[in-house]
């Protein structure tokens, strides 16, 4: 009769256990999803700046002289910042001068990188 009472504890124990542990990545799931990188920006300032974003990706992409692949914009409460990189320093200017003259820019952070040429 011990011996079963001690069988059934250790079961217990154990599914108690495997219970936990699985229960574990379903919390971490739940609150995984409630942070954001920005946790102080509302959802529509979220909105607004992924919209700014997107207008001067597009102003980058449309520019007759230069494509900037290479460039990447973020936006956090009308202020953009462009990193990445280029070949030439007048490519950084002109960036900065086309993020500038976007609607919904309040500042621009120019970030960019010119590429050293190989000799």
């Amino acid at each position: 009769m011990k011996k079963t009472s001690a069988n059934t504890s250790k079961f217990i124990k154990v599914l108690g256990l495997a219970l936990s542990l699985a229960a574990l990545p379903l919390l971490t799931g739940v609150t995984g999803c409630t942070t954001t990188s920005h946790p102080d920006q509302s959802k529509g300032e979220r909105i607004d700046d992924q919209a700014t974003s997107d207008r001067v990706e597009d102003a980058l992409s449309a520019d007759p002289l230069y494509k900037f692949g290479g460039v990447n914009v973020d936006t956090l409460k009308g202020t953009v910042q462009l990193s990445g990189f280029v070949t030439a320093g007048e490519q950084k200017t002109r960036a900065g001068d086309l993020a500038r003259n976007t609607v919904g820019v309040r500042e621009v952070v120019n970030n960019i990188t010119v590429k050293e040429s190989a000799k």
